[in-house]
């Protein structure tokens, strides 16, 4: 084979990669198997990981449910799933639907409220009885059939963002408000690309804002700044449990 003939197969080979590579990143994978929680952690304050306290999470007809039948009283015991790996640049799609009622002893925002939080701290690295990772948080509202109530704020716990030119924490309604009733099926994703985020609702854009960051000022936050460096650029997903029913269904990745 003389030379130009290996470079042309060389030629072939890279665009061939280059392809498949290409291929992969836009392809969606499944972080849920519709079969049990194999690939997430349980922790809920007060509890160490792992231990699924008066069976908060199981899994149903290809549903994650989150229920309270056997808590007597709320009593503050927020927790979450975590997935087993921390993420980057990718977009998350999940199915969500409130059910039932609010569990006794819920704080006053609880009704049809939970959550997904993203580029969070590990399942591991929580303390006992710390209620909530610092994290980012695409915060899932449901509707009573009355009153408006947007689904999709961005909730900074521990971080800090840049939203229309301004450095924001706690949480910013959705710039576009799109009320879900509960009992209705509806479609959460978000978007993380090198600093930019989106979060939708039913394949609708309703906030987008940059420069995701730790915040020095906070208790739990600042103790994962880095050498000076504040910058928020990976982590786990987690999916709440925040005193109302909720199931999930449909969750998948795309990696960029």
């Amino acid at each position: 084979m003389n030379s130009l003939s290996k470079c042309l197969v060389l030629l072939v080979m890279i665009t061939s990669c280059a392809r498949n590579a290409q291929q992969k990143s836009s392809e969606w994978h499944p972080l849920f198997n519709g079969k049990d929680l194999t690939g997430w952690h349980i922790k809920i304050a007060g509890q160490k990981m792992d231990v699924n306290h008066l069976n908060t999470f199981t899994v149903e007809d290809s549903i994650i449910k989150i229920r309270y039948d056997a808590y007597g009283n709320f009593n503050r015991q927020f927790g979450a799933l975590y997935t087993d790996r921390a993420y980057k640049n990718y977009r998350l799609k999940l199915d969500f639907r409130f059910v039932g009622e609010t569990c006794p002893g819920a704080p006053s925002w609880g009704y049809q409220d939970s959550g997904i939080q993203y580029h969070g701290q590990s399942a591991e690295s929580m303390d006992l009885g710390q209620e909530f990772p610092v994290a980012l948080e695409y915060n899932l509202h449901g509707g009573n059939g009355k009153d408006e109530r947007p689904c999709g704020e961005i909730c900074a716990n521990g971080t800090l963002i840049d939203l229309d030119g301004k450095t924001v924490k706690g949480c910013q309604r959705p710039v576009v408000k799109r009320t879900i009733l509960g009992g209705v099926w509806a479609t959460a994703e978000i978007e993380v690309k090198d600093g930019i985020i989106r979060q939708f609702i039913n394949g609708e854009e309703i906030i987008s804002f940059t420069n995701p960051r730790y915040d020095s000022e906070h208790t739990k936050g600042k103790t994962f700044i880095n050498n000076g460096k504040a910058e928020l650029t990976q982590g786990y997903i987690s999916l709440q449990s925040n005193s109302h029913p909720i199931d999930f269904r449909n969750i998948y990745i795309k990696e960029y």
